[in-house]
This record gives structure tokens, C-alpha cells and sequence, in this order.
């Protein structure tokens, strides 16, 4: 797939609650997609199908909404991914779980990014052994970028 093939990614910040460099993580977003779509597609890929990809980064507030409309769970949630490209990444978890990992937002909401990108090529996280291969592989992308 050439460049000119790849599908347009858009990084929106739709919170005001945690500051953020939008660029590098718009450079890191492109990063990723690049070196996703080198990895083998699993079933139930649409990444290689899509036009656009949009990230857009909400409050706890507006992602509890979307993971009950959705999901039908209470409460935040860190990412939400959906067939049609958009992924949704909630600043306010991410800053928390970056605080309890040891590393800052920005580097947490870039783990995010390729969570959901992997979940697009067809990658889940629905059982341990799935689960564990997703992480292994998210987790040595990060690395890499």
C-alpha cells in the first residue's frame, strides 16, 4: 500500500481538561499507522477499506456517554474504536493511568492511538492469549516510534 493509499488520519482535541502537543501526536499517529499496516491484517480488518481514520480526544464525561450508548457499561473507559475509523481516547483516564504507570499522558494517549489502530487491523483483546498478544505487540510498536 503506498502512502498516497493510506487512509487520512485527523487528530481533533474536543477537551479542555489536559494539556497536550497535538502535533507530536499527530506525527506519532501517522508513525503508527504506517508500521500497522505492515503488520499482517487478522480477520475482521477494515483499516486497509478505510478512507479516514479520526482520533478524537474527550472528557471522562463524553466517553461514559459513549461507553454506556455503546457498550452499555458505566463510566469512563480509556479508548473506544469503531469499524468506520473513528477512535475515541479519554484524556482524563489516560492522564490517570499514565500517573500509575509511571509515564506522562502524552506518552499513555500514544499507547492509545495504537491500541486502537491494532484494533482496526483486526487485532482484539477479547481473551487472555488475544489480549497479551495485542499488548506485546502495541508495547514493542511504542517502543519502536
Amino acid at each position: 500500500m503506498s502512502a498516497s493509499e493510506f487512509p487520512r488520519l485527523f487528530l481533533q482535541n474536543r477537551q479542555r481538561r489536559v494539556s497536550l502537543d497535538l502535533p507530536a501526536l499527530k506525527a506519532f499517529s501517522c508513525r503508527g499507522l504506517t508500521a500497522i499496516l505492515e503488520l499482517t491484517a487478522k480477520p475482521g480488518d477494515v483499516l486497509t477499506r478505510l478512507d479516514e481514520i479520526s482520533i478524537a480526544l474527550i472528557s471522562d464525561k463524553a466517553m461514559s456517554h459513549f461507553h454506556v450508548e455503546f457498550m452499555g457499561i458505566e463510566g469512563p473507559t480509556d479508548v473506544l474504536t469503531f469499524e468506520h475509523g473513528e477512535i475515541l481516547i479519554s484524556t482524563e483516564t489516560a492522564a490517570r493511568y499514565a500517573l500509575e504507570y509511571g509515564h506522562t499522558t502524552q506518552q499513555e494517549i500514544a499507547l492509545y492511538i495504537l491500541h486502537g489502530l491494532l484494533h482496526l487491523r483486526g487485532y482484539d483483546d477479547k481473551t487472555p492469549t488475544a489480549h497479551q498478544e495485542m499488548h506485546s505487540i502495541q508495547n514493542a510498536l511504542f517502543a519502536k516510534l
